[in-house]
């Protein structure tokens, strides 16, 4: 799937590194086996790691590295979102595909299955996925109708006077970053980046777009696990922020050796 060297490429990828050595050499190991040969730009901001894996990065000649400091008291979704913006300054592709670190990408033919998406319509301004991970069409059900009523009787609750919490959305809309393309021209030609408002990355983008008619194309769990796997939280499973019998430490170490094995 590699593109012709002779051809400009239409997108390029940026990924954010902080402290999590083993999953982006794995994730960068796999887009270097995916695009080597091809002019597709990979980008890597680090958030001042100071470790292995900032060294590690250095000595990588075929990636954009660009090394970044906080400011104090960042918070890191903050810190997240401004690092992509480093990158959407520098870029003159026309699409950027977001990636995290803990997104392993085995098919890297979903580059050219979203890509598709966008080069059939010119009012997409984004594609991605709501759901961090493919939890199966029975956990997904009973999670929409779960808070479906959750939602509901917050806002009966509230209507009658009762103390309640506020009401949450019962579905989701926002594009996760583990994977989303987005048409950097349009935001360029609004004005609009990735960290605005204080909100996670992209989200006030995506509404402002979505408000000036531009359209977000969902890809569904079900189908973009098939092209790639979410560690997910691989930044706090990294620095043992987990208890070690934790559900997503088992998933952390599970991911690690099954990819390790495919180095």
């Amino acid at each position: 799937m590699n593109q012709s060297p002779s051809k400009k490429p239409s997108y390029s990828i940026v990924l954010v590194n902080y402290k999590t050595h083993q999953v982006t050499s794995i994730c960068l190991n796999l887009l270097h086996k995916a695009f080597k040969g091809s002019d597709v730009q990979v980008w890597v901001v680090d958030n001042n790691s100071n470790d292995a894996s900032t060294d590690y990065l250095r000595s990588l000649d075929w990636i954009h590295f660009i090394e970044r400091t906080p400011e104090d008291g960042e918070p890191g979704f903050m810190g997240h979102g401004l690092a992509l913006d480093l990158v959407l300054d520098r870029i003159s592709t026309d699409y950027l595909f977001l990636l995290h670190t803990d997104t392993f990408v085995h098919n890297p033919v979903i580059f050219e299955t979203m890509m598709k998406q966008c080069l059939e319509n010119e009012n997409i301004a984004a594609v991605g996925c709501v759901d961090q991970l493919y939890r199966g069409r029975l956990r997904i059900a009973w999670r929409f109708i779960t808070r479906f009523f959750k939602h509901y009787s917050r806002r009966i609750k509230l209507s009658l006077g009762l103390k309640s919490k506020q009401p949450k959305p019962f579905y989701e809309v926002y594009l996760k970053s583990f994977c989303a393309l987005w048409n950097v021209k349009i935001m360029k030609e609004h004005a609009l980046t990735f960290a605005m408002n204080n909100r996670t990355p992209g989200y006030e983008a995506q509404d402002q777009l979505m408000a000036l008619g531009y359209k977000i194309s969902y890809i569904s769990a079900r189908n973009i696990f098939k092209y790639l796997d979410h560690v997910e939280a691989a930044t706090v499973s990294a620095q043992d922020g987990y208890h070690e019998n934790h559900r997503r430490i088992k998933k952390y170490h599970a991911f690690l050796e099954k990819y390790s094995k495919l180095q």
